[in-house]
């Protein structure tokens, strides 16, 4: 619980802490937004870092090569905990916004944050707002912001099992032409979830494999392209799950 209370604590700081930069990005968006997206992920990474370290995370990123140093992308992984958020944002190199539930945007000065990194909330009942979340975010990897996302659509409650990939947040990757780097987190249920109410140590590991072209996929390939990102994210979690389980 003490690692729990502390997290709790340095989440709530940060918040506070940094409404004066917030409101300094926003000035820095009106002018530049690329510049904003690069300052407010690197000061979410660096909390989240803080956090991970906190809860006692010991993170392995394996295919640190695949990870695009330039350019936008479309990041696409599985999802076993709210820590995968985490994991997957301090891990990547360029500005990245996530697609999140609508329902965190009730969260006062959190939300403000993730508006800053570029997230695109998504209210998964209703089927026009989710067209214009694709075309949203779009519009935003065209002016190069990464997406990530995590299709499967909720938390998937068994280590080691998928659930099947919504094929909706695939047009992304279909319309702006992006890359899509698949990337697979293992264990992370295990800081929190598995334990709960309690945080505790654990190993984590996270695959990041070779991007996907899609430029030149053809409109059959595009209809296969879900079933098979999952599948390659299945094999990149085999790969290495016996290292870190």
């Amino acid at each position: 619980m003490i690692r729990l209370l502390i997290a709790l604590i340095g989440v709530i700081l940060f918040l506070i802490l940094t409404i004066p930069y917030l409101f300094v990005l926003w000035l820095i968006g009106l002018k530049n937004e690329e510049k904003k997206y690069r300052l407010s992920q690197k000061a979410v990474q660096w909390a989240f870092r803080m956090l991970l370290f906190i809860c006692g995370t010991d993170l392995t990123v394996y295919g640190k090569e695949n990870l695009p140093t330039e350019g936008a992308a479309l990041y696409v992984g599985n999802h076993r905990s709210i820590f995968d958020i985490l994991i997957i944002y301090v891990t990547v190199l360029c500005p990245a916004g996530l697609i999140s539930k609508k329902e965190i945007k009730k969260v006062p000065i959190f939300r403000t944050w993730m508006y800053s990194i570029g997230c695109i909330f998504l209210d998964r009942t209703n089927i026009k707002e989710g067209l214009k979340m694709v075309l949203e975010a779009v519009e935003r990897v065209k002016r190069g912001l990464s997406i990530i996302i995590f299709p499967e659509g909720t938390r998937c409650k068994v280590e080691g099992e998928f659930l099947p990939f919504k094929g909706g947040s695939f047009k992304i990757a279909e319309k702006s032409k992006c890359d899509i780097v698949p990337f697979a987190i293992i264990n992370s249920a295990a800081i929190f979830e598995n334990t709960k109410p309690r945080v505790k140590k654990a190993k984590v590991g996270i695959v990041i494999g070779e991007p996907i072209k899609t430029e030149t996929l053809t409109k059959e390939e595009m209809k296969k392209l879900p079933e098979q990102t999952r599948d390659t994210i299945i094999n990149l979690y085999n790969s290495r799950k016996e290292e870190i389980i």
